[in-house]
């Protein structure tokens, strides 16, 4: 006996159905424009493709460095209180902060909970305008005060 094989069954509709739907849904949502379609061209054979020369990217130019700001590398003399911390001579801005911080580190005088606050001593107290605890960003705008 020579058993038939049974015909496959076709997919479900089911999700053909949720597209088409989907679809009907956009198309009132959106309408497309309608576009007349051209005629067809006719296609020539194909060459073989031809290799491509490989073209080799130019080198990169190095970025050039940021220029500082010629206001911030103007040395500006600190007053006697500031003196004690970074030196008599004039110094740039950002010559007093570094020194100031270096100070700060030396000393241990960053507050160990809260790493933004600066505890004075009795020399940054001068500084700071007689506070004893102060936020390092506004440890800056008190530094600047002292600049001339």
């Amino acid at each position: 006996m020579v058993m038939k094989k049974k015909p496959a069954k076709k997919a479900a509709k089911k999700p053909a159905a949720k597209k088409k739907a989907v679809k009907k849904a956009v198309k009132k949502v959106a309408p497309k424009k309608k576009v007349a379609k051209k005629p067809a061209k006719k296609v020539a054979k194909k060459k073989p493709a031809k290799k491509k020369a490989v073209k080799k990217a130019a080198p990169k130019k190095p970025k050039a460095k940021r220029k500082p700001n010629p206001a911030f590398m103007r040395p500006m003399m600190p007053s006697p209180a500031l003196a004690m911390i970074v030196g008599e001579k004039p110094l740039p801005r950002t010559e007093v902060t570094k020194r100031v911080w270096e100070y700060i580190k030396k000393n241990r005088l960053q507050d160990p909970v809260n790493r933004r606050d600066i505890n004075a001593d009795e020399n940054l107290k001068k500084v700071f305008g007689g506070k004893s605890k102060v936020n390092m960003f506004e440890m800056t705008k008190l530094i600047g005060g002292h600049l001339k």
